[in-house]
């Protein structure tokens, strides 16, 4: 069963707040391998596990309060992936952007990383703009989903479950960063897509009604390796690692401490001062080593929120 966004809209309407939820979206919810979440209105900062409930009166699940099993710690917990940009060393090729593409098989129109031509203030010269999904530690995007369908992983990954998405887009609506997507339609396929069970890890295949976006590539770094943004990037402009460790990598296999990567060189995080606390970090374009883009080419964007 999918709910329309207006039979949605008014469920939560008619139960006000509280724990209980439609029978055909509780079934969608309860598959098997995809426990739920929803937030209990009597314990701010408290969720309550909605697998394996009994139905209430007219087939509404009742969440119960009951303590949740203890589970295994993950390997992750001990990690905090971040990811430094050097807008200094972006020339705009747009490798980053056909890599994930290629590596997620990302739908048409869809581009989980753009890379976006900027211009601060008319006296100052253009430069490239990469724009991931900031994986924000205060992401507004996990506070609207009604379903639990993206969340906030120990190893500051804000990971997307596609199926569990009910195609509300309300996470598309509450991110500042514009780095969410939504399929339309049914996406084309191809026999290599198919052949994988689909994982959060990977995030596809790719089904119509859902929102996607980039997610660091937890398949690779499982592996070992560096995200495929990371990897193609032909000028080392993308550096990602381990914040714990204070060490990341680039393209070039230079490994540098993030903490002084980003103090000797005044990094930042995008608008910030919205109080997401993105972990995407952005050196500033500063001693280019190739040339400004020309500022007569195209329209260039200014600083604040992309469209």
């Amino acid at each position: 069963m999918r709910l329309s966004r207006r039979a949605f809209l008014k469920w939560i309407a008619v139960l006000g707040g509280t724990a209980s939820l439609p029978a055909g979206l509780n079934r969608l919810i309860r598959r098997k391998g995809v426990p739920a979440l929803v937030a209990d209105a009597s314990s701010p900062g408290r969720l309550i596990h909605l697998d394996h409930l009994p139905d209430g009166p007219d087939g509404v699940a009742l969440a119960s309060a009951a303590p949740l099993p203890a589970q295994p710690a993950l390997e992750t917990s001990q990690r905090r992936w971040v990811m430094v940009i050097d807008l200094s060393r972006c020339d705009g090729c747009r490798a980053c952007t056909e890599a994930c593409t290629a590596m997620h098989f990302v739908p048409p129109g869809q581009e989980w990383i753009k890379v976006y031509k900027m211009q601060d203030n008319p006296a100052a010269a253009p430069y490239w703009f990469p724009r991931p999904c900031m994986q924000c530690d205060n992401p507004p995007c996990v506070k609207v989903c009604p379903v639990s369908a993206t969340w906030k992983r120990e190893d500051g990954i804000v990971i997307q479950d596609t199926s569990r998405c009910i195609g509300c887009r309300f996470c598309i609506a509450a991110c500042p960063y514009s780095a969410r997507y939504f399929n339309w339609v049914e996406p084309p396929h191809t026999p290599e897509e198919l052949s994988r069970p689909y994982s959060t890890d990977w995030n596809y295949p790719h089904v119509k009604g859902v929102t996607e976006k980039c997610i660091f590539c937890p398949g690779l770094v499982k592996e070992g390796k560096l995200p495929a943004c990371v990897q193609a990037c032909p000028m080392g402009a993308i550096y990602f690692g381990d914040q714990v460790e204070d060490a990341v990598t680039n393209s070039q296999g230079e490994t540098v401490r993030f903490s002084e990567l980003v103090s000797n060189n005044a990094g930042y995080r995008f608008m910030e001062e919205l109080g997401t606390e993105p972990r995407v970090y952005y050196l500033p374009p500063r001693k280019r080593i190739y040339p400004a883009p020309p500022a007569e080419s195209e329209p260039a964007a200014t600083g604040g929120n992309h469209p």
